[in-house]
């Protein structure tokens, strides 16, 4: 069964660091990708950052040169470095996976095209 669950979301001022993890069972080796997704009410989720197994990523403008997504294949586990926090960033943030397949052969930050959520974990930074 495949499955991902966050961890390590938290309260921290503006420009300080969290640093999130996910721990992801049952994806086929080499053939899957994993993002970051976040949302705030009224709001449609947002893909932050993705890796795919290659080690490919992929960056939301609003994130670059601030976030920084990485994968320890040996665990199977998907991390989301976040540093130089803005209350901008405060929100709730997922992890989601899916198998490449016919239909979804590439990476994308389209949560559509995941098949696998997590349940969530908060994000909040004040000024």
């Amino acid at each position: 069964e495949e499955q991902v669950v966050e961890s390590g979301g938290g309260s921290v001022q503006g420009g300080g660091s969290l640093r999130l993890s996910c721990a992801a069972s049952g994806y086929t080796t080499g053939r899957s990708c994993m993002a970051w997704f976040r949302q705030t009410p009224g709001k449609e989720r947002e893909g932050i950052a993705n890796i795919d197994n290659d080690g490919h990523t992929t960056y939301a403008d609003a994130v670059k040169g601030r976030f920084t997504i990485s994968k320890d294949n040996t665990k199977n586990t998907l991390l989301l470095q976040m540093n130089n926090l803005e209350p901008e960033d405060t929100g709730m943030y997922y992890c989601a996976a899916h198998d490449f397949s016919s239909t979804v052969p590439i990476c994308t930050l389209i949560p559509p095209d995941f098949t696998d959520w997590g349940q969530g974990t908060q994000v909040t930074v004040s000024s």
